[in-house]
């Protein structure tokens, strides 16, 4: 029998797939524009064979084609964005990042004040009696005083509190919050044979613009709170006292301290208050509803002062800050002091980067307000701000002898500027013992250490393609800002060895740069559980290939 030339059935028509076997076809492995469009398209050569067989680019069922498979990429992305914005550690939106920390009782730090020790001295012409400097008043009006930054040249601000007999700024003590010194217990000499002396140096100076407000809590609202009209408000600036006429209720009465949670209060009677931050660092303050924290009285009144402004612009030298200022004596005669800063001005941070609240947030709420784990120590220390608004980096550790297993060591160092570390300041160590004091486990010792700064020099050599070479200080710009992010203080721990082929890898990341090498280290620089690596300086060669 011969071939007539023609075929009887097409098998292509009897090779159908059936209905409940469809979906075996389908490819749900593609999340990407092009995996899609394949997929989509050989789905279509295996269910619709003799329907459409034109895939070229010009026809209009391709066209559809890639439009399902546009749409198809655009909700693959966003499912896996969406996903990512409910877990801590793959967040990528900062405000997502603080709804989830604050489910758990966490909230990001805002930007926190650089500080320094003031000065105040007589300058009027003829020397002063003990009348006149037996009880100094600085109004509030006379407590701010403003120069230009080294940053930008805008406008800084700082404002004058005074400190008490361990370093700390004392608290707010009426409703005026005026700071009033005495010759005999603050003046530097006190009491001696030549008199009170005219020179105060127990106070500190401290960034951002000095805020007032008061008001009534009238109405009937059992929770009580207070937008501030103001911001960036500063961590750890605001300061309330509350006033009422009814005698009944003096006990809630008086000054509240603010803690970084309400739940946190031992009763119902605590006089306490928690600021809350929006995405803009405006603030209310909560109060607690006399189950957890002392409600303020109804009718009450308050009285607020806090600051506005922070970040790094307010690091400045030594008597940068070097302006008269008015103050009055026991009589309210006003006299003419002079105000400096005897100390470099440091410690001013921008708000807190979401890697370091992914970082430490975890640990903070793990630890539930107490102190028992190292761990819970160094997340602590690290997220810790002073009275002041210093941060500084804190590593701990137990001591191996059996007798002082309970003896916790920490060491600490204090942020100076993003790229510097400084010993720690009598105030920072005196503000972080005495929290650590009222978390700490009972039976524990903590033994405060300086840690030790370990600098490092480098010396670098890129390799880079000749048609660079015009733009080689744009080239040595961006390296240059790729090493000091890599060495900021904020990704840098106690403990942490320095491995060269991280900071080569990092620089590698830059388009115009083939490779670079470390030439005057070897391998990999280690320290010691005390000791933190610091960028002293860094040298930059660049060979053309």
């Amino acid at each position: 029998m011969s071939f007539s030339g023609t075929v009887d059935s097409d098998f292509m028509k009897l090779g159908t797939i059936p209905e409940n076997r469809k979906s075996d076809l389908i490819n749900f492995a593609a999340v990407d524009f092009d995996t899609i469009k394949q997929s989509l398209v050989s789905y279509i050569n295996s269910v619709y064979p003799e329907d459409f067989n034109n895939f070229y680019d010009s026809e209009l069922g391709m066209m559809l084609v890639e439009l399902v498979s546009y749409m198809g990429a655009v909700n693959s992305f966003k499912a896996d964005a969406l996903a990512n914005e409910c877990f801590v550690g793959t967040v990528k939106t900062r405000n997502n990042l603080r709804k989830l920390l604050q489910l758990v009782g966490v909230s990001l730090k805002g930007p926190g004040s650089a500080s320094a020790k003031g000065q105040i001295t007589w300058s009027n012409a003829t020397n002063p009696t003990d009348a006149q400097v037996s009880s100094i008043t600085i109004p509030n009006s006379s407590r701010t005083t403003s120069v230009p930054s080294p940053q930008d040249g805008a406008p800084t601000t700082y404002t004058l509190y005074k400190l008490d007999s361990n370093n700390v700024i004392e608290n707010i003590k009426d409703n005026t919050d005026s700071l009033i010194l005495y010759g005999a217990t603050d003046s530097d000499n006190g009491l001696d044979a030549g008199g009170l002396s005219s020179v105060y140096s127990n106070l500190a100076l401290v960034e951002g613009t000095f805020v007032t407000e008061a008001g009534a809590f009238g109405g009937t609202s059992k929770l009580k709170s207070i937008t501030l009209g103001e911001g960036p408000v500063i961590e750890k600036s605001v300061r309330v006292y509350i006033t009422s006429d009814d005698a009944e209720v003096a006990d809630a009465t008086g000054p509240y301290l603010q803690v970084d949670k309400l739940f946190s209060a031992s009763g119902g009677t605590d006089r306490i208050f928690e600021v809350m931050y929006n995405d803009d660092y405006n603030a209310t303050i909560l109060f607690g509803d006399g189950a957890i924290a002392q409600n303020p009285p109804q009718n009450s009144t308050y009285f607020v002062t806090y600051r506005v402004g922070g970040g790094t612009r307010g690091n400045m030298v030594k008597e940068a800050i070097n302006v008269p200022i008015t103050a009055q004596d026991g009589d309210s005669v006003e006299h003419s002091w002079r105000l400096e800063n005897i100390t470099q001005i440091t410690g001013g941070r921008n708000a807190e980067t979401a890697a370091e609240a992914k970082r430490y947030g975890p640990y903070t709420f793990k630890s539930q307000d107490r102190l028992v784990t190292l761990q819970d120590y160094i997340a602590f220390g690290n997220r810790f701000y002073s009275s002041t608004g210093g941060t500084g980096k804190v590593a701990a550790a137990t001591r191996e002898a059996f007798s002082s297993a309970n003896v916790i060591d920490l060491f600490i160092l204090e942020k100076a500027t993003d790229l510097q570390l400084q010993k720690a300041s009598p105030t920072f160590k005196n503000n972080l013992l005495s929290e650590i004091e009222q978390k700490k486990m009972l039976t524990d010792q903590i033994v405060v250490n300086d840690g030790v700064i370990r600098t490092l020099d480098l010396t670098l050599t890129l390799r880079v393609d000749r048609e660079y070479r015009e733009i080689e200080q744009d080239i040595k710009r961006k390296v240059s800002s790729q090493i000091l992010s890599f060495f900021a203080v904020d990704n840098m721990n106690f403990g942490q060895d320095f491995l060269k082929v991280d900071l080569e890898r990092k620089i590698f990341q830059l388009g115009e740069v083939r490779f670079a090498t470390i030439d005057n280290i070897s391998d990999t620089v280690r320290v010691d559980h005390n000791e933190i690596i610091q960028l002293n300086n860094f040298s930059l060669d660049i060979i053309y290939l």
